[in-house]
């Protein structure tokens, strides 16, 4: 038996980048909540309800990445990686229901206009995208490592996306009074957050269900398995990920007598590795008359997909 460890993800480089955008979106928040009850724009309080409900989920996500960064114990051997998926499948949850509010609020905002000052509205929407775009910029590259900080970049992307929307309203507003541009904004902004912030959901249960991660094909991994010089068959296949970055993956495989198991582990890694950017992988040898099969399991050459 053999394998290869996943190689480690940094999780103090995502905690202090976590840091700096909890702290911006703080600062920024307080500001368009008493320039949106001046100014009397209901995307401009949205925007900054949006942004203290993304402090709070950021929050969560730095808490989180915290808990993912500690060693594994006796009692969790993987550690708390998973710590982070639930992060994301909360702060997910948390955005649709934002979304539904901004959308209760939009409607009845639209049902009794009230006047908006659009000058201040909009210079107060422009310092918001300011600050947003430098959020999205720290979270921008982390993304990719794992659905917590995924979740954190989706909250600050949505912030981005109520800037531009309540920037546009003003400008509406202060060319032709057409107040009904602020709450059209709001609906705007809250659906475009609801669709990542339900595939968001989603992909969390994905991982929680520890089904096989949407980038890896579990049939060519057979395949490419069971091409392996030396290797008569594979069984037991299962692929996973722990926090929705790289994958894991275990694997039975039947090999011709007299062939180096070392020599097939080697080049079995090298091409899970290669192919897949499977760095985790367990791998099992066995001989062909190493039966242990129970009734129903798959023989010669098949696989159980997870």
């Amino acid at each position: 038996m053999g394998h290869a460890h996943e190689h480690a993800y940094d999780h103090g480089h995502a905690r202090r980048r976590l840091r700096w955008v909890l702290a911006l979106t703080l600062a920024y928040a307080g500001a368009e909540v008493v320039g949106g009850l001046l100014s009397g724009s209901l995307a401009l309080l949205a925007d900054a309800g949006h942004m203290v409900t993304d402090a709070l989920a950021l929050g969560l996500a730095l808490a989180a990445a915290w808990f993912a960064g500690r060693p594994p114990d006796p009692e969790r051997t993987y550690g708390f990686r998973r710590a982070e998926i639930l992060a994301a499948l909360a702060n997910g949850v948390f955005l649709v229901l934002v979304c539904a509010w901004i959308a209760v609020e939009a409607v009845e905002r639209w049902r009794r206009p009230e006047p908006v000052e659009a000058g201040l509205m909009g210079s107060v929407a422009a310092g918001g995208l300011l600050v947003n775009l430098l959020a999205s910029f720290l979270l921008h590259g982390g993304r990719r490592h794992g659905l917590n900080v995924r979740a954190a970049y989706l909250h600050v992307l949505g912030d981005l996306l109520g800037s531009v929307g309540t920037l546009a309203a003003a400008g509406l507003i202060a060319l032709y009074g057409w107040t009904w541009a602020d709450p059209a904004a709001s609906v705007g902004i809250a659906a475009l957050i609801a669709v990542g912030s339900v595939r968001l959901v989603l992909e969390s249960i994905r991982v929680l269900m520890e089904a096989v991660p949407s980038h890896v094909d579990v049939d060519e991994v057979h395949r490419i398995l069971r091409e392996t010089e030396g290797v008569l068959a594979v069984h037991d296949l299962h692929v996973w990920s722990l926090g929705g970055g790289s994958p894991l993956l275990t694997a039975h495989l039947v090999v011709n007598h007299g062939t180096p198991s070392g020599r097939v582990l080697r080049a079995a890694g090298t091409r899970l590795s290669r192919r897949f950017g499977i760095t985790h992988a367990t791998l099992q040898v066995e001989p062909p008359d190493f039966n242990i099969h129970l009734p129903g399991e798959p023989v010669d050459g098949e696989h159980r997909s997870p």
